[in-house]
């Protein structure tokens, strides 16, 4: 049941109205963030709702130069994981609702659908979408679309994988209503923050039914396929540069201010990128290293942000295999890894912090004074090297581990990475392992497969709430569960934890889910991402300084040029 203590708000349009102007500035009051129902009102009236810059002298035209990833393993973004994917195909797409860019995302705003409606049991939302909205190829978007999409997404096809699938499991039923209102059921209600965010989540992109029929609801072969977006495709070379131009018929007719967008194709954190934002060929990159965003801050006309992201990177241990089925042998290797050491490895190559299970800068986290207490995580490495030697022992291996297949993702920090963590588990634990490197593409297909014995990469997370990653990254079934791992008394707490809707009662059974996970590892962890963005002061219309990871705020509609 809803938490009857709630005070819950009443947004009417006479209300709203008379707010309008302060609403299209950014000036409302209902943020994502974490806990309390009441910050979302439960019936808003947005069909006046314009998002602009928020600069008042903002100019129109002007290419955007970006530096983007854009080694796409495919081209469905939503089975996608990776920015390689979503970097440069976002801003060709909208949602049901979004993340507002101006304020890091906190905030919850229209986008297709203007208003919504939410019940009181907390177990209906209903979308109301704007109308005369069109897809590039002048198809009209109705609550079908929508419809389609979802269904897609909560209930993903035989054969298809969506990441995102796990933070609708509630979601019993889907209903075009008419065709501009679309109804989302629940089974049990969820927190209202959470199932907004969801909805709001920059992967949850709008696709055309037609389209997703067209191709047996599979795109991730399909280069370009109609959006509803700001920006549509011009001309794509592979690992090279794709061509965006500006939407002639966009539903916002403010935005976007920008003619169009080059998206350069650079690895993250490499020299190349560096060597771009440095020369001045491109006006802005995104995941660059640390040396660059040092030298950036010393120049003139030019700007840099560091902030969060939502990613783990961890060595995945395939449960499957043994001996690695095993909790023993998984702690054991977790309690050897050095984390301050692994973030010192890659300090010049890219911004790392060290943390757990849980995102480490969340409020749901175990406080870093309380987690260096530990053991795995002490700045004196022997007590917890001590007791991983005998835990091998009582696992049968005293004398280690021969021959594991080290799957590697073919980028610096997971090459250093591994190398590294191969001498941490020799050096401690004579566990010998043979690194296998490999692309984007081989490394998301063997790791599903389960190829591999250790596999090292990162894993992408949607929202800070634990109800998203803990289904995702370490549930039985979970898209992004590369180890395979089922742990019968984890699950059972995280059915729990999504249920619950009072924050005070849903703390400790994080906590205790948290201790499973130490003692039976789902993963080794071995840093949270930070991000450095590097841009010329003439880019305007962002604020990267107060993100939570790019992956809601990659349309750049907002964005304009203040160049001559």
């Amino acid at each position: 049941m809803i938490d009857s203590q709630v005070v819950r708000p009443w947004w009417s349009r006479r209300a709203f109205l008379k707010n309008s102007a302060a609403v299209a500035t950014g000036a409302y009051g209902f943020r994502w963030g974490v806990g309390r129902a009441a910050d979302i009102p439960y019936q808003f009236d947005g069909s006046k709702f314009q998002l602009a810059a928020p600069e008042p002298n903002h100019k129109r035209g002007g290419v955007l130069r970006m530096g983007m990833p854009m080694r796409a393993p495919h081209f469905d973004i939503h089975q996608s994981g990776t920015i390689f994917t979503l970097g440069a195909q976002a801003c060709m797409f909208d949602n049901l609702i979004r993340h507002d860019p101006q304020d890091g995302a906190k905030t919850i705003i229209p986008d297709l659908a203007h208003s919504w409606e939410i019940a009181e049991d907390g177990k209906s939302y209903t979308f109301f979408l704007r109308k005369d909205v069109q897809f590039h190829d002048g198809a009209e978007l109705t609550a079908e679309d929508v419809k389609a999409t979802f269904d897609r997404i909560a209930k993903p096809p035989s054969g298809i994988s969506i990441l995102r699938s796990v933070l609708f499991k509630a979601v019993s039923e889907i209903n075009a209503r008419d065709k501009y209102t679309v109804e989302f059921k629940l089974s049990e209600p969820r927190p209202i923050n959470f199932m907004m965010s969801a909805f709001a989540s920059g992967w949850n992109v709008i696709a055309r039914k037609k389209t997703l029929e067209d191709n047996n609801y599979n795109l991730r072969k399909v280069v370009t396929y109609p959006g509803t977006g700001p920006f549509r495709s011009v001309k794509r070379v592979e690992n090279e540069t794709w061509v965006m131009e500006r939407n002639p018929n966009y539903w916002n007719k403010a935005l976007p201010y920008l003619d169009g967008i080059e998206f350069y194709h650079v690895l993250p954190f490499s020299p190349e990128l560096g060597s771009a934002i440095l020369s001045g060929r491109v006006d802005y990159v995104r995941i660059t290293d640390p040396a660059t965003a040092r030298k950036a801050k010393s120049t003139v006309g030019m700007s840099t942000a560091n902030y969060y992201q939502s990613v783990e990177h961890a060595t995945w241990v395939n449960n499957k295999k043994k001996p690695l089925d095993d909790p023993r042998v998984r702690r054991a290797m977790h309690l050897v890894l050095d984390r301050s050491v692994l973030v010192e490895v890659v300090k010049d190559v890219a911004p790392m912090i060290t943390g757990g299970f849980i995102y480490p800068f969340s409020e749901f986290a175990t406080p870093r004074q309380e987690l260096e207490k530990r053991l795995g995580y002490q700045a004196d490495p022997a007590a917890a090297v001590k007791e991983a030697r005998g835990l091998m022992a009582a696992a049968g291996y005293p004398n280690g581990i021969n021959g594991l297949d080290y799957l590697v993702r073919d980028i610096a920090i997971f090459k250093l990475w591994s190398q590294a963590i191969q001498a941490m588990l020799k050096d401690a634990l004579n566990i010998q392992c043979n690194l296998r490197t490999v692309v984007e593409s081989v490394w998301f297909d063997d790791a599903a497969s389960g190829h591999f014995d250790l596999a090292i990469g990162a894993v992408v997370g949607t929202l800070v709430d634990p109800s998203d990653y803990f289904n995702a990254w370490y549930g039985k079934d979970g898209p992004q569960n590369y180890s395979f791992w089922d742990n019968k008394e984890f699950q059972a707490l995280s059915a729990r934890i999504d249920r619950e809707v009072v924050p005070a009662k849903r703390m400790p059974l994080i906590r205790q889910a948290e201790a499973i996970m130490e003692q039976d590892p789902p993963l080794l962890p071995v840093a949270w991402e930070t991000i450095n963005d590097i841009w010329y002061t003439y880019v305007k219309g962002h604020n990267p300084s107060a993100y939570f990871g790019i992956f809601d705020v990659a349309r750049f509609d907002t964005m304009w040029l203040d160049k001559a």
